[in-house]
């Protein structure tokens, strides 16, 4: 068993904690990131596939993600737009399918007001939200003991306008379903957006790639570190501690150190001992917040064939399998690729099946959206974040009903010399790698303004 001893361990080598890391060593700090993967990233890995490089995990930039945009920028990588010419597909509640443009689904006159008007509903309501503390809100203790689901069957008659708003924050971003998190949930996962109509605007919120792959950005982050900062296949299993320091120890490692960074998702937190035990009410807090569920699937052919039918590969439905689909074809790449989404009460479904049946009834989802040319990929793969041992579910952490008022503030204070942080307790790119990069800088901003006191 080697000892050695940091200024600073962190736990988790995503973006959160080598964003952390970097911020820290700039500063002077002695640092060591401590790693459960063979691998950097986290949730964010680029891999070759069959010979096709898929990204696994995260991969979108959004023109608000300024401090991913000003990473990007330092380390020197560039980005590319998603293709979107052409019309997009959109399957109704009857089986319709329609093409269109714009943001707000091909629905009747009456239906598509109704979106348009619980839009603009949600917009106010998210304009109140204070993004740091959203449980601060007069009503914040009311909005939090109501589903999502509820409120937006309160508010709407129209079946099909209730579906279509409640996919853009159940399916497409907490991967839960509409009736297992609150209104106060939802409101915050728009305030991190900016606003509701930012959800419903794939063009903002999807709008560009990093050429090569978004992993890049934790890769570089590591590299600059230099050598043996991050050690990798280094699962903590112990953190001791007092109100002074710290013993961190993996099965071949023990760091001794005076603050503790653990960034990781919520819901492993408690795949390590603490000695003494968190507070109680910290370990009440993690038995309310878990990760949602979702498939990611891939599926490469010889050419992007949606394109030359005039389809930009943008494809939404909350009544298919596949809740939403985009082209996403490499950068400079001649083969076409689309990305697909299963999530929640669907994602269920399907891990019950076999790897055949799970992948034809997901190819057949693909062809009511594209045609039967999508039946045929010569690549295909399904990340299931859900079987990822140190990860265990997508995309982020969320509460379940009651407890984001009830708990909220207390998963950011730290505890003795522990702080916890991931992009799932982010305010501004909660879920997302701006996010995780917001509060990686906040975390070493708290340790060095304490050394300078």
């Amino acid at each position: 068993m080697r000892t050695i001893n940091r200024d600073v361990v962190i736990v988790g080598a995503g973006a959160t904690g080598l964003t952390a890391a970097k911020e820290l060593a700039n500063a002077g700090k002695s640092v060591v990131v401590l790693e459960a993967r063979d691998r950097i990233g986290g949730r964010l890995w680029t891999n070759s596939i069959e010979g096709q490089m898929f990204e696994l995990g995260g991969q979108w930039v959004s023109p608000d993600q300024t401090a991913l945009l000003e990473t990007l920028d330092e380390l020197g990588l560039e980005t590319y737009s998603r293709y979107r010419e052409g019309d997009n597909v959109y399957v109704s509640r009857d089986g319709q399918l329609r093409r269109f443009t714009g943001d707000i689904f091909p629905v009747g006159k009456e239906t598509e007001a109704e979106i348009t008007r619980l839009i603009n509903v949600l917009d106010a309501l998210v304009a109140e939200i204070d993004l740091q503390a959203p449980w601060a809100h007069p009503r914040a203790a009311e909005f939090d003991s109501v589903t999502y689901l509820a409120w937006l069957e309160s508010q709407s008659a129209d079946a099909e306008a209730v579906d279509n708003i409640a996919l853009y924050v159940a399916d497409a971003m907490l991967t839960k379903p509409a009736h297992a998190f609150s209104l106060l949930q939802a409101l915050l996962m728009a305030a991190s957006a900016g606003s509701f109509s930012n959800l419903v605007d794939a063009d903002f919120i999807l709008d560009k790639r990093v050429v090569g792959g978004l992993q890049q950005v934790p890769l570089l982050l590591a590299q600059a570190l230099g050598d043996d900062v991050v050690q990798l296949s280094q699962p903590v299993r112990e953190i001791r501690w007092d109100g002074a320091a710290a013993t961190v120890s993996t099965d071949e490692l023990t760091v001794t150190a005076q603050h503790v960074i653990v960034a990781v998702p919520p819901n492993l937190y408690d795949r390590i001992d603490y000695v003494p035990a968190l507070p109680h009410l910290r370990q009440q807090m993690q038995q309310h917040s878990s990760l949602g569920l979702v498939i990611k699937v891939h599926a490469t052919y010889e050419t992007p064939f949606w394109r030359e039918a005039g389809l930009s590969g943008t494809a939404f439905s909350p009544y298919q399998l596949v809740h939403e689909a985009y082209d996403n074809t490499n950068y400079e790449e001649d083969r076409g690729t689309l990305v697909g989404f299963v999530a929640s009460e669907k994602a269920d479904e399907l891990l019950a099946l076999s790897p055949e049946d799970r992948k034809r009834r997901i190819l057949e989802s693909f062809a009511v959206f594209y045609g039967d040319a999508a039946l045929a990929p010569v690549v295909y793969y399904e990340s299931d974040w859900a079987s990822e041992e140190w990860t265990r579910g997508a995309y982020a952490a969320s509460f379940d009903l009651g407890g984001l008022s009830r708990y909220g503030a207390l998963q950011l204070e730290p505890v003795g010399p522990i702080q916890f942080g991931s992009s799932d307790l982010a305010a501004e790119g909660y879920q997302h790698v701006d996010g995780a990069i917001r509060v990686g800088k906040r975390l070493a901003s708290t340790i060095i303004d304490a050394s300078k006191g």
